[in-house]
């Protein structure tokens, strides 16, 4: 049951009070439902759900790997997730002719991928169109050193049609010799600035797998898309 008028204003200006909303000029329309946005507490919280589905955090060291037998991910376990395997063609340009191989590397994609409606999670229409807070992504993968190109990360953010692209980013890094194996690494991004009319954001990364003798695979963990207000 939503609060009266009366306890919707009181609501209305502890936003205000507790986020500075005054004095950062943020818009504070009264015909929106300030109780919800209050509890939601949409600032410096990670909008991604289940950022960490392996267990895995980025503080702490990754576990060892290279144990044989070990199987390909569980596509049912990823929870909040919409996940997939994408397979690789085999290059075989380096391989002379009339050679015998009794293995060849088998790559493909594993790819995680979230939709996040911004509205549902506390933000409001002004506060997007006008002030256009910042949001912030990171993600954090694994040099595994399975291939040049082990990670891609693409962010969009949408329309309320879910398709229309109003700004987006990409990146696929690619591994240097002088990186250390099995060492974590940082992938940030700011949007800042992206006009009016965003309200969902797609958030998806892609680890490469390799199947050969055994199977290996590149660990990602605490994928983060926040909301900050100015200072």
């Amino acid at each position: 049951m939503s609060s009266s008028g009366a306890d919707q204003e009181s609501w209305r200006l502890k936003c205000e009070k507790e986020w500075k909303l005054k004095e950062r000029n943020v818009p504070v329309p009264q015909n929106l439902d300030w109780e919800s946005i209050y509890r939601k507490g949409p600032f410096d919280r990670n909008f991604i759900k289940n950022p960490a589905p392996e267990g895995l955090s980025h503080t702490k060291p990754l576990p060892t790997k290279h144990v044989p037998g070990m199987p390909p991910l569980q596509l049912s376990s990823f929870g909040d997730w919409t996940v997939k395997e994408e397979s690789l063609p085999t290059d075989t340009s380096d391989i002379p002719e009339g050679a015998q191989i009794c293995y060849l590397p088998n790559y493909s994609w594993f790819i995680k991928d979230q939709y996040i409606d911004l509205k549902n999670e506390g933000l409001w229409e002004e506060l997007l169109d006008v002030y256009q807070p910042k949001i912030c992504i990171t993600d954090w993968y694994e040099e595994s050193k399975l291939d040049k190109a082990v990670y891609e990360v693409h962010v969009k953010l949408l329309g309320a049609d879910r398709k229309t692209v109003i700004q987006e980013f990409s990146l696929q890094p690619k591994s240097e010799d002088n990186q250390k194996a099995q060492a974590w690494r940082q992938v940030s991004h700011v949007f800042e600035k992206y006009g009016q009319g965003v309200r969902h954001l797609h958030f998806l990364h892609k680890v490469k797998q390799l199947a050969m003798v055994e199977f290996d695979r590149t660990r990602v963990t605490d994928s983060t898309v926040l909301v900050q207000l100015q200072n």
